[in-house]
């Protein structure tokens, strides 16, 4: 059973349910609370009412986000700078990898939500990724799914521009609920597909499997922790390699689906 968090008349609260059925029973606790703890087990505490909305699967973490993990995107970043730039390639076979804040947690969108791009920029694409939920302690404890929406154009005119291509609001959207480590398909064994429908008609389709990921997923969360603490956890995105070469417009409909984590669909805004 998935965990989802969900709005109702009464506040926010946690949920649990199936992921192709939705949140169906309450759970007493935060998320906060149970990151913190180091576990998403949490008892019931009854129905989940009619009405309730699904929210981002994110309560007081921060969001964090891993580049250059695949060669795809090794090549990507190469191109989208003209070549003007040979860390990309240094980065992808450094003991170290690059690690950069996405999103804190009230900026972050979840299912249905709109996700944005920049007036500012002439070139903006989803990065569809598998996101880690790790515990206070860094242990990975649960997945979701992750858009870490940038603008490529602003990323290549200067890598120190990466803060503005990456960091705007609707820049991140999380969803649709999180999926415990031990329910979860192996993790190396899953694929991430990635569709762009613009009027109606499918734009773009792609697809990639985690077990091109260059970095093993403890060792990219062992970087995170190394000089920071999250007391409330955090949300690691570990990077993409599928990366369209048509540009988001307004209205544009973007759905992430990942083996065993279900879907998340957002519709596009200038922002």
């Amino acid at each position: 059973m998935a965990i989802w968090r969900v709005r109702t008349a009464e506040g926010e609260r946690l949920a649990r349910g199936p992921l192709d059925g939705g949140p169906v029973e309450l759970l007493e606790g935060t998320l906060d609370g149970l990151l913190a703890a180091g576990s998403l087990d949490a008892p019931a505490a009854g129905r989940v009412p009619d009405g309730a909305v699904v929210l981002a699967p994110v309560e007081g973490q921060e969001v964090w986000a891993a580049g250059v993990t695949y060669a795809a995107s090794r090549s990507a970043r190469n191109d989208e700078s003209k070549g003007a730039h040979d860390f990309y390639d240094l980065v992808y076979d450094a003991e170290r990898p690059e690690l950069f804040f996405k999103a804190a947690p009230g900026r972050v969108r979840g299912p249905g939500e709109p996700i944005g791009i920049r007036a500012d920029s002439g070139w903006d694409v989803p990065e569809p990724e598998l996101a880690l939920v790790l515990s206070a302690k860094g242990e990975i404890v649960g997945y979701t799914i992750g858009n870490d929406v940038s603008s490529r154009s602003i990323e290549g005119e200067n890598p120190l521009y990466l803060p503005q291509a990456k960091i705007y609001r609707g820049s991140c959207a999380l969803g649709p609920a999180i999926v415990p480590v031990a329910e979860a398909p192996p993790a190396d064994e899953l694929e991430i597909s990635l569709t762009i429908t613009r009027d109606g008609a499918q734009l773009f389709a792609g697809t990639t499997q985690t077990a091109l990921l260059k970095r093993g997923l403890d060792e990219l969360a062992g970087w995170l922790f190394k000089a920071l603490d999250f007391p409330a956890g955090a949300v690691l995105l570990t990077g993409t390699s599928v990366v369209p070469e048509s540009t988001l417009k307004a209205g544009d409909e973007v759905t992430i689906a990942i083996t065993g984590l279900g879907e998340l669909t957002n519709t596009v805004e200038v922002v």
